[in-house]
């Protein structure tokens, strides 16, 4: 009998441990993170963007340095046009690069900015800008070069084989299809072409755009170069604006230099014989006087030239200023819709769990109460009648 009772009692033990391990509720977000490789993807193009940025304005700075010089040594005026080319330079290729490397997908930043190192290789080797530099184009060519050399070997080490072939291959293929025009970069995403080489479509290759962390930890990377960037390019544009602005700041240094001469050595004269300079003065007032009014008219025109060409400075500051604006606020709606979607799916997945555990524990808490109100009448009945058997 005491027999029958501890093995009861360790079976009512076991069940109950049993429907207790149910109450460890494991919560998913039933958001899935970015794979690794995606992850390794992304931090390898962010990177990548300091080195593609300070490479560019390096290169086009010591074009820009070795122009001066031979221009001071061959006492010739600078070429404007190697100038404003490499500022131009500068402007395109970077603004290119913040649109190719801040897209959604980890894949498609990759796939795109490897295409832009590629076709800005070839736009400056044999494109359209083979002869942009003039004596100087070896230094955009060897930059270039080397840039997109640099990620196809960085790409190479964090892909298999078959897919870095893949991609070489599309990327090939890619460049010579869609060649870069001009120095505004103007290109299409190089994404869409790659899902249709590898015949797969966009859902199938962005599966997830990754936790709430990831994504914000993206949005934060964006503002920063945003931040970081935006002001460099708008003093590029202010100064490629002044080059064709007709206006020379040593020119004017010199005039200014010329008639402060000039008016000192007028006063000597003057102090030194009175009566002659008022003479004199007489006469260049009758002479100079149609000189000073084409002068003052002539200045009236520039200034006016100038307030309009300030005015058209003032509005394209102002409009890349308000695009800014329009594209930070585009970036906080996108991540907002993201959130509320991220939220939406964890608050279903958490209650789809717990009606989950509720069933099991209702089920449990059946069985439990079978076991131990059921059991023991059922094993007294049948002890009672074996004492029966036994007593007759």
């Amino acid at each position: 009998m005491h027999t029958l009772w501890r093995i009861l009692t360790v079976g009512v033990l076991v069940l109950a441990s049993a429907g207790c391990s149910l109450l460890q509720i494991k919560l998913e977000s039933g958001i899935e993170p970015l794979p690794q490789e995606q992850l390794n993807m992304r931090v390898f193009s962010r990177d990548f963007s300091n080195v593609f940025y300070s490479g560019v304005e390096n290169a086009a700075d010591r074009i820009v340095a070795l122009e001066r010089d031979a221009a001071a040594q061959a006492s010739r005026p600078v070429d404007i046009m190697i100038e404003s080319r490499a500022l131009m330079w500068k402007i395109g290729a970077e603004q290119a690069l913040q649109r190719s490397i801040f897209q959604a997908s980890p894949i498609a930043s990759m796939v795109d900015t490897w295409a832009l190192t590629a076709q800005m290789a070839a736009f400056f080797d044999h494109g359209a800008g083979a002869e942009l530099f003039g004596p100087y184009q070896a230094i955009a060519v060897q930059t270039s070069q080397a840039l997109a050399e640099e990620f196809e070997a960085t790409a190479k080490g964090f892909l298999s084989r078959a897919d870095y072939q893949s991609h070489q291959a599309f990327i090939q293929g890619y460049v010579v299809a869609n060649p870069i025009a001009d120095l505004t970069f103007a290109r299409l995403s190089a994404f869409q072409g790659w899902l249709d080489f590898r015949g797969i479509s966009e859902l199938e290759a962005v599966t997830t755009f990754g936790t709430v962390p990831e994504v914000m930890s993206d949005i934060s990377d964006r503002m920063a170069m945003m931040s970081e960037q935006t002001p460099k390019i708008l003093g590029w544009k202010a100064q490629l604006y002044a080059l064709h602005a007709n206006l020379n700041a040593d020119e004017v240094q010199r005039t200014l230099a010329d008639i402060s001469e000039t008016s000192r050595q007028f006063q000597q004269l003057m102090a030194q014989s009175p009566e002659m300079m008022r003479t004199l003065a007489v006469d260049m007032n009758q002479e100079l006087a149609p000189l000073l009014e084409r002068l003052s008219e002539v200045t009236d025109d520039k200034l006016a030239q100038l307030s309009a060409e300030r005015q058209a400075l003032v509005l394209m500051v102002r409009s890349e200023r308000q695009a800014l604006e329009e594209m930070v606020t585009r970036e906080r709606m996108a991540a907002a819709a993201d959130l509320d979607a991220i939220a939406q799916q964890a608050v279903e997945k958490v209650f789809e769990q717990i009606g989950v555990t509720l069933k099991s524990l209702i089920l449990y808490f059946v069985l439990f109460v079978l076991v131990i109100f059921f059991a023991p009448l059922g094993l007294g009945v049948w002890l009672g009648k074996r004492m029966a058997v036994r007593a007759s």
